[in-house]
């Protein structure tokens, strides 16, 4: 028996998340006496791998096959079900991310198992297998038992911490038997954007709100983010007000992200906003007002003008 993790690359890359992942199915994997399982689509290298057995995989199954590049959910899921039945595996990891929660339901089906999605600490219990999770747009906690044999569980990003293990892992190509007729998605042309730091790929965000007073004020943020190789977010007053594009709305009805470092300036914070940015690791607020609800989710804040607090926050990185 084995944990199975889906660890996504991005141009053959890992991130942190993934190795969050690893971290997290490893310390599961102790309590439960059993092994962690990665799996790889995609044309990722032997040494990139290799860093997977860093945060305690065993085995790496390894997946080449262009025709996922298309990043077909059906096509995925299968693969994915196939390497959990290959290896016996009674729990399988997501990251909470928007590929991981389209694959995620789809497996859980295919296993007839049991799912709980945004998971945001490491299970109660194993017997009977209890996780916690954010619902109410992260207002409450609650704990959800899963019953099924088999565990499909989605994790938040930032939830657990990087354990180096200094293990390695096996290499073993794997062919999931996925037919041309899965794959129903067909991509004609790929546009990525760049000379911008991509607010999916953001370690760092700087974010602005409607205390900014118009959309001319931005020069200093784009400043900071230049300096912090940050990503440029917004609240949805900003994006309804046309002073940014709404591709940088951040919150409930914008993105999900879920940076280590989130600076929020002149945003009051309402629940909609936060719904979008509570996963972050760090949240640095700065509001004129000390009532600001953001106050109460950040875990740094600054209560002033934040036309005053942003050059002398650009001042102190530069001399950093």
């Amino acid at each position: 028996m084995s944990i199975l993790v889906y660890t996504e690359n991005w141009d053959g890359k890992f991130k942190k998340l993934s190795f969050e992942l690893v971290s997290y199915a490893t310390a599961i994997a102790k309590e439960m006496g059993s092994t962690v399982t990665a799996l790889s689509i995609g044309n990722v290298a032997d040494d990139e791998l290799n860093k997977l057995g860093n945060y305690g995989a065993a085995k790496v199954l390894n997946v080449v096959d262009d025709r996922f590049g298309s990043l077909d959910n059906r096509a995925l899921a299968k693969a994915v079900v196939a390497a959990s039945q290959n290896e016996s595996a009674k729990v399988v990891i997501f990251s909470h991310s928007n590929l991981g929660k389209a694959i995620a339901p789809r497996v859980s089906v295919k296993l007839d198992g049991g799912m709980v999605s945004g998971v945001t600490a490491m299970p109660l219990s194993i017997d009977p297998f209890v996780v916690k999770k954010k619902v109410f747009t992260g207002k409450a906690f609650a704990n959800v038992q899963i019953n099924a044999e088999v565990k499909v569980i989605t994790l938040s990003q930032n939830s657990f911490e990087l354990v180096e293990t200094g293990g390695t892992a096996s290499i073993e190509a794997f062919d999931p038997q996925v037919g041309d007729g899965d794959f129903s998605t067909t991509v004609n042309e790929t546009n990525k954007i760049t000379g911008k730091v991509l607010l999916s790929d953001a370690e760092i965000v700087i974010s602005g709100g409607r205390g900014m007073k118009s959309g001319d004020n931005w020069g200093q943020l784009e400043e900071l983010a230049d300096l912090l190789g940050a990503g440029m977010a917004c609240s949805r007053p900003v994006s309804d007000e046309g002073w940014r594009t709404h591709d940088e709305h951040v919150g409930q009805t914008g993105k999900i992200i879920a940076p280590n470092l989130y600076f929020a300036l002149g945003i009051s914070g309402a629940i909609q906003h936060l719904g979008g940015v509570s996963s972050s690791k760090f949240i640095v607020a700065v509001n004129k007002d000390p009532e600001a609800p953001i106050f109460e989710a950040a875990d740094y804040g600054i209560v002033g003008d934040v036309f005053k607090v942003l050059p002398q926050l650009i001042e102190g990185v530069k001399e950093m």
